[in-house]
């Protein structure tokens, strides 16, 4: 059998999982209870059934330090060794996958067998998933584009469904018919029928034979992914892409390119449990969310109930006190409180709708940022000073950069880093401070091989992180000469 490719798909903004998930920290990156990104638990997955193979992953330019970190967490991840094919701004998954199979086809061999997984997918039983994988690329070996069906256990709407067809081998099925979302009585029907799955969106097919098929349902689309392959800018990972080249490829689902369209195309059902995180209501159902009181109320972090029933509560660093509430979750991320409904908690979405539309910056990012050299967390941020703590990796360096509005100070308070402020260069040690005026060339980096913390107070009449012109950056940012 062809070797098998996990494709891990990674992005886009989880805006019903808002405050904690955000566009500059989405949905995959969330921690769960027990310490884990949905990010790494389907990269554990996927290491799982590659055998030693490579796992390929697709993602944003913006997140992939953020990936990198994720995966060196992993105890058998060799982080230098993983490819990622960086994505310049955000499409559908058509031109995803179409890149990932181009990629597969000119290193792994035309018949390399792709196993696409999103990232913010939740499956606990990795016996039965690797199982299932097992039955999904005999299948994807006999030419068949593979899809994988999860049994439905209640009437959702929130999901578009896959009508099964004749029987297949190993309890796999023609694929009938891709369904949209139903509305709930249809649901109703579906789910007492039996004839139905839920579409996971993983998928299970050869490279070629997905390509073959692209070309004689959706060439364009294919077109416009050869068109944008080939403007890689080198031939290591991470692979990038010209971004008018990339921004030209339509943006597509799969399913509607191609897997609606096509003839051969099969699901699996999968007897491994499946749960797509999709709302706050999902994530206060997990098992690891916490054991429920006598009231069914689940907590993670400090929470007071009183009177209170069926409540699901999350909070960071901040106390949480709620008197004589029922079925709510309330989410406080330290720089924003969610309170809802819990059977409403699709609609947070219009609440980032409406922040977008006024530009908020809460939609984007957190109190603490995520850096490729570190993060940092605004402590203060007032019309006449800015505040943060700086956290800087070992080999961590900021871009040599000035600012026009503002001047910086800045304070050791754990480490030491070697700084530079103007022409002069010098180490800065634990309670040590210096000072950079406005228009003032400087960089700041950790020669050593622990973190180093710092304090920066900024002063001036402007405080955005658009106020900073980069002469060098070493992680590839844009760079205004």
């Amino acid at each position: 059998m062809s070797q098998l490719v996990p494709v891990i798909l990674s992005g886009g903004s989880g805006t019903r999982l808002w405050p904690v998930s955000r566009s500059a920290y989405p949905k995959p990156f969330m921690a769960l209870a027990d310490g884990q990104s949905l990010l790494y638990k389907t990269l554990d997955r996927a290491l799982r059934v590659a055998e030693g193979g490579p796992v390929l992953t697709v993602t944003g330019r913006d997140y992939y330090f953020l990936s990198r970190d994720e995966y060196a967490r992993h105890p058998q991840a060799n982080v230098d060794a993983l490819p990622f094919l960086l994505e310049p701004a955000g499409r559908n998954t058509a031109p995803a996958i179409l890149l990932a199979a181009l990629y597969a086809q000119q290193r792994q061999g035309p018949d390399s067998t792709l196993l696409v997984l999103p990232a913010d997918h939740l499956i606990a039983d990795v016996g039965a998933f690797a199982a299932d994988v097992a039955r999904a690329a005999k299948l994807a070996a006999d030419g068949w584009l593979v899809t994988f069906g999860i049994r439905p256990s209640r009437a959702e709407t929130g999901f578009g469904y896959i009508r099964k067809g004749d029987a297949l081998a190993d309890g796999a099925h023609r694929v009938g018919a891709f369904v949209e979302k139903p509305d709930h009585a249809t649901a109703e029907k579906y789910l007492s029928s039996g004839e139905y799955l839920w579409n996971s969106g993983m998928f299970c097919f050869r490279a070629d034979d997905l390509l073959a098929a692209a070309a004689e349902h959706c060439a364009d689309v294919l077109a416009s992914a050869r068109a944008c392959f080939a403007t890689a800018r080198n031939h290591d990972s991470p692979l990038e892409f010209d971004r008018d080249a990339f921004a030209s490829q339509p943006d597509i689902s799969i399913d509607y390119a191609l897997m609606e369209r096509a003839s051969k195309v099969a699901v699996v059902p999968a007897t491994f449990d499946w749960n797509d995180i999709g709302s706050w209501k999902a994530i206060s159902e997990l098992d690891d969310a916490g054991v429920a009181d006598a009231a069914g109320n689940r907590v993670r972090g400090e929470a007071v109930l009183i009177d209170a029933n069926d409540c699901y509560v999350q909070s960071g660093n901040r106390l949480v006190a709620a008197v004589g509430v029922k079925n709510l979750v309330i989410v406080d991320s330290g720089d924003a409180v969610l309170v809802a409904e819990r059977e409403r908690a699709q609609e947070v979405k219009q609440v980032v709708e409406r922040l977008r539309a006024v530009k908020h910056p809460a939609t984007v990012f957190h109190q603490t940022v995520h850096r490729p050299w570190g993060s940092f967390t605004v402590l203060e941020d007032r019309d006449d000073c800015k505040v943060k703590r700086l956290t800087v990796k070992p080999g961590g360096v900021l871009s040599l950069q000035k600012h026009s509005r503002r001047s910086e100070h800045w304070t050791v308070v754990d480490g030491a880093a070697r700084v530079r402020v103007g022409e002069r260069e010098f180490l800065l040690h634990r309670n040590e401070s210096t000072f950079i005026p406005m228009e003032t060339l400087h960089r700041l980096e950790n020669p050593t091989d622990a973190d180093i913390h710092l304090i920066e107070v900024q002063c001036g009449d402007y405080f955005g992180e658009d106020d900073i012109v980069r002469l060098e950056d070493i992680y590839g940012r844009a760079v205004r000469m």
